[in-house]
């Protein structure tokens, strides 16, 4: 689909270097895999998007969201209509005493490194976390012994008309990898932190050791998408992969990583067909051996 009338209303808004047509995903994404999205379109500010969105709304055009595609599969036949990316806009941050400000597309990590930097603690487990704020505080990112319900304080989001709405502390309702934000389809604009003051060198210290388990254990060196699969409760992805025989196994050119069993790595020309095969394959194994359904934590995106 090439809408002559869409692309010329968002050139108008955004500027000509701003609207990509026929845009391959796969050089968007982490896991360097996707075919072309209709209409790639990167908003330089708030306004922007909700003028997008509210065109999106009344005009019935489809359209997703991005941050910079860490969590993201999308299909080899591409993405109908238009994919808007924040990742390379609304970073802007602000601080004051022990709260902390962040725009949507600002990543995940740098806020950590932010935080780090006024003597805040609260947010160390991001360190190394690949994504974006808002999809962290959409999906309830967390890692090792953290969380971003345990520091999120406010959030203002839109909503898929447009409306600029706003949560505040239990109202955000999130649970695991999981918020009111992501169940309602809405787009984080902006996110207000609650953390504490401590002394740096200490969270220094907790920063470099959760970047350290990071990169020992997590394949890093291949283009994946994170953590395939959501914890079962009471039980590790990991090993209930590796007790199942997979550890290593591969369809295509993807591969379950030897480093760890939880990631799904690209070895260089898998394709979206290759790991859907290959997460149903895990999937099957799994439940036939220990009665789990492992239910994916990755977004599978597109033309499926």
């Amino acid at each position: 689909m090439e809408n002559k009338e869409l692309v010329k209303k968002l050139t108008s808004l955004l500027g000509e270097e701003r609207v990509l047509i026929n845009e391959p995903m796969s050089g968007h994404t982490s896991f360097k895999i996707g075919g072309p999205a209709d209409i790639l379109a990167i908003p330089d500010n708030t306004a922007q998007l909700g003028e997008m969105v509210k065109y999106f709304a009344s005009s019935g055009t489809p359209y997703m969201i991005m941050g910079n595609g860490t969590n993201l599969l999308v299909s080899d036949r591409g993405i109908r209509g238009v994919v808007v990316k924040i990742f390379d806009n609304l970073q802007n941050f602000t601080v004051q005493d022990e709260f902390l400000e962040f725009e949507a597309g600002i990543l995940i990590a740098r806020a950590a490194k932010i935080a780090l930097a006024n003597s805040l603690s609260g947010l160390e487990f991001a360190e190394g976390i690949p994504g974006t704020m808002g999809g962290a505080v959409t999906m309830n990112a967390g890692a090792y012994t953290g969380e971003m319900s345990m520091v999120v304080q406010e959030t203002e989001y839109m909503d898929r008309e447009g409306n600029i709405k706003t949560v505040r502390g239990e109202q955000h309702c999130f649970s695991y990898r999981s918020s009111v934000i992501q169940r309602s389809k809405g787009i984080v604009i902006k996110t207000r932190l609650k953390l504490r003051k401590d002394d740096p060198e200490k969270i220094k210290a907790f920063m470099d050791d959760f970047n350290f388990k990071r990169k020992d254990k997590q394949p890093l060196e291949w283009p994946s998408a994170g953590s395939v699969f959501k914890r079962p409760a009471g039980h590790f992805v990991g090993k209930l992969i590796d007790d199942s025989g997979l550890r290593g196994f591969g369809i295509g050119g993807a591969q379950i990583s030897d480093k760890h069993s939880g990631f799904i790595i690209n070895r260089g020309n898998a394709t979206c067909h290759d790991v859907l095969n290959l997460i149903k394959h895990i999937q099957n194994t799994v439940n036939q051996k220990f009665n789990i359904q492992l239910e994916p934590e990755i977004r599978i995106i597109g033309d499926l």
